[in-house]
């Protein structure tokens, strides 16, 4: 391995995604048969403004590259100096990638076998702490000086490299990074290797992790261990910087599309990742609620909410939600005034609905009127359907499950095969409760109307009693 070439690299940027990351500063040493064969170093200007926190990390400011050479003046040097070579870098894949995207606004191909120090530090010095530059140096006694700066990090790269080159004795970890066929070049280099040989192949919820845990990102996946491998092929700046923050990949497995779909949902209401952008946003709902007026009077109302909330009904739609508040102010002959469908009318003159008794008028008393209210919103509540989906379980003799009871999401669950459930009561000790939102009821509807209602069952919306009140 010792006689192969290598262009040990570092570069200093203007930060901003791989995209918007431009150079200020390169350093590239070649390095064969245990010595340094030459160097490269120079500033770049990268036509751009430095961003006053890359001036305070690394020194270099607009002034300082202001007469240096663009990377259109050095990108042949660079691509003469570095060829046949090994691309080498302490996290290869933010340097590389980053030159590669210079190379190509000038319309020319870089391309390089590349090796990361990060990863194969982590091999062949397992356990530390932490792999940073700055970190492992001190760690292993390596000098560095001149932090964040391109030369300076790039020799201390190169003394790390010799010493890695010097524990892989017989050059099997170092052939295996260059395996055309291996996957270590292009996973990110926080994350251990056994972290992803370890993930299931089977439907559930991955999370990624940053250094502290908290997590990052989640996702769902029919395969989690495909699905997972397959952020870190792509070049999008938003998935490349996903890697770079990623120390740790967790996971829940559920075996059933469904039921991830919903556990995916929930992670994301609850740990607002930073990475995801579907469904941070709260959607709005709406609720038929009522209340009791000055009057004395039930009045029925809409209200717009972000979090659902106890209601006779709960609409993710205002169209659906006035249309079922109209049918009861039809059929059970209540007042559009009393409704708050003509709320500022002193005697209701709806267009449509004309069917008021004359509460509206001291036409009809007060607790006739509000009995057919009663009976209105007893009649809402039967007409929102409880039900359970079931489907596959983590293993064969498991089911999974769906719960919707009244017509609102409360969570998922497994139960054994074996276990025999009459009613909806049987489900609450399987059951990890979840928040209902515009997401759940989104995912709940389109799955019915992808497999119809083969695995759904129906119970009685009446039958709740059993039932514990911290499921309503």
């Amino acid at each position: 391995m010792t006689e192969r070439l290598f262009a040990i690299t570092d570069i200093e940027t203007t930060g901003g995604g791989i995209n918007g990351n431009r150079v200020t500063e390169i350093c590239i040493v070649l390095y064969k048969n245990g010595s340094v064969e030459d160097k490269f170093t120079t500033l770049v200007n990268p036509q751009c403004p430095i961003p006053r926190y890359i001036t305070t990390l690394t020194g270099i400011d607009n002034d300082t590259v202001a007469h240096a050479p663009t990377f259109r003046d050095i990108a042949k040097t660079i691509d003469h100096f570095t060829k046949d070579a090994i691309f080498v870098a302490h996290n290869v894949s933010f340097d590389y990638n980053v030159l590669r995207t210079e190379f190509r606004n000038l319309g020319m191909d870089f391309t390089r076998k590349k090796l990361c120090t990060v990863r194969l530090s982590r091999k062949l010095i397992p356990g530390l702490a932490s792999y940073s530059l700055g970190r492992l140096c001190k760690t292993i006694n390596i000098p560095l000086e001149n932090r964040h700066r391109a030369e300076g990090d790039t020799d201390a790269t190169v003394i790390l490299f010799s010493r890695l080159l010097a524990l892989d004795e017989g050059g099997d970890v170092f052939f295996s990074f260059l395996n055309p066929h291996s996957k270590e070049a292009t996973i990110p280099p926080h994350i251990p290797r056994d972290q992803i040989e370890n993930l299931p192949e089977i439907a559930g919820v991955y999370l990624f992790k940053d250094a502290t845990h908290k997590i990052l990102y989640a996702g769902k996946a029919k395969n989690i261990k495909k699905r997972v491998l397959s952020h870190f092929y792509e070049k999008k700046t938003k998935k490349y910087l996903l890697g770079q923050e990623t120390h740790f990949i967790d996971y829940e497995t559920t075996n059933n599309e469904l039921l991830a779909l919903l556990l995916e949902s929930e992670k994301i209401r609850q740990h607002y990742p930073k990475f995801n952008r579907a469904q941070k946003r709260p959607t709005s709902a709406f609720q038929i609620i009522h209340y009791i007026n000055q009057r004395g009077i039930i009045q029925l109302a809409l209200q717009k909410i972000k979090v659902s909330r106890n209601s006779a009904a709960t609409f993710y739609n205002r169209t659906e939600a006035l249309n079922a508040l109209e049918e009861l102010c039809e059929k059970f002959k209540l007042c559009p005034r009393f409704c708050t469908l003509q709320p500022n009318a002193v005697e209701c003159s709806h267009y449509r609905l004309v069917s008021c008794e004359g509460i509206c008028r001291d036409k009809e008393s007060v607790p006739d009127y509000n009995q057919k209210v009663r009976e209105a919103l007893s009649s809402l509540q039967i007409q929102q359907p409880s039900f359970a989906i079931h489907g596959k379980g983590r293993t064969r003799d498991e089911i999974g499950f769906a719960l919707v009871v009244k017509g609102v999401y409360k969570g998922f669950g497994f139960f054994d095969a074996d276990v025999g459930i009459q009613n909806l009561s049987d489900y609450e000790a399987f059951l990890k409760p979840q928040k209902s939102s515009y997401h759940t009821h989104c995912i709940i509807r389109s799955y019915i109307k992808k497999h119809g209602e083969r695995n759904v069952v129906y119970y009685d919306s009446n039958d709740t009693e059993s039932i514990s009140e911290e499921l309503f």
